[in-house]
């Protein structure tokens, strides 16, 4: 049998960074690290991958176990080596993220590891090196919403065009014209106009939206940019 006998062995870790938006506030979710080093302290979701899990199949198993949330919408962002970022021995550990409606999951995230909900610009100081992953988490859901539909992930089922608004201001740390957030919008036809309102606010009221989900998944690959200023993909 042929092995790689002479190689440094190294250990695969998977750390999941899960944004909500319970619509009014986009948040980040974390959880209190179980054991040592670093016990007690925020943390990312995160695990070690095991001998017969690829990566992906890993990060949906972690984030089970300690959250107690599934099917979820989860992407690769990136791969983090240093070989310093591990006090206890070498990891190289590879960062997921998911957009999630939190009242949607509300009910079904687990207390186990005191789960917690943060307000993005108000998140406590965290383990490691998980503070840079989840800035760089920032700036790819940034890049991508502005070309992909990629936040209506984040939205109810039923929802308005102030809501939405809302949503992509705060992903982008900035004011967005209304009346062009609103063409944008129209021109993209993705959304199905409902015939009920939000009055919480006013007495006229907001009409409620749903997404047209076939039409989402035909021009996810064609989306228009909501977003005019380009400084913004990169910027905090």
């Amino acid at each position: 049998m042929i092995t790689y006998s002479e190689q440094t062995r190294v250990l695969v870790a998977v750390d999941c960074i899960i944004f909500g938006f319970d619509g009014e506030q986009l948040k980040i979710l974390l959880i209190k690290r179980g054991f040592q080093p670093a016990k007690d302290q925020w943390s990312l979701m995160g695990g070690f991958v095991g001998a017969d899990e690829n990566l992906y199949g890993a990060a949906e198993r972690i984030l089970y176990q300690l959250t107690g949330l599934k099917d979820l919408y989860l992407e690769q962002l990136k791969a983090y080596g240093s070989p310093e970022r591990d006090p206890i021995e070498r990891t190289i550990s590879v960062a997921y993220f998911a957009l999630i409606d939190i009242n949607k999951y509300k009910t079904q995230i687990s207390d186990r590891y005191h789960a917690e909900w943060f307000l993005i610009n108000d998140a406590p100081s965290l383990i490691f090196d998980h503070d840079i992953m989840v800035e760089e988490a920032k700036k790819r859901i940034r890049y991508k919403a502005a070309l992909h539909p990629i936040l209506f992930e984040l939205l109810p089922k039923k929802f308005t065009i102030p809501q939405l608004q809302n949503l992509y201001e705060q992903v982008y740390n900035t004011k967005i014209d209304n009346r062009n957030f609103i063409r944008k919008v129209n021109s993209t036809d993705l959304l199905i106009k409902l015939s009920e309102k939000d009055k919480s606010s006013s007495k006229r009221g907001a009409f409620y939206y749903t997404l047209d989900k076939n039409k989402y998944k035909a021009k996810f690959q064609s989306f228009l940019n909501f977003i005019p200023n380009p400084e913004h993909l990169i910027s905090m």
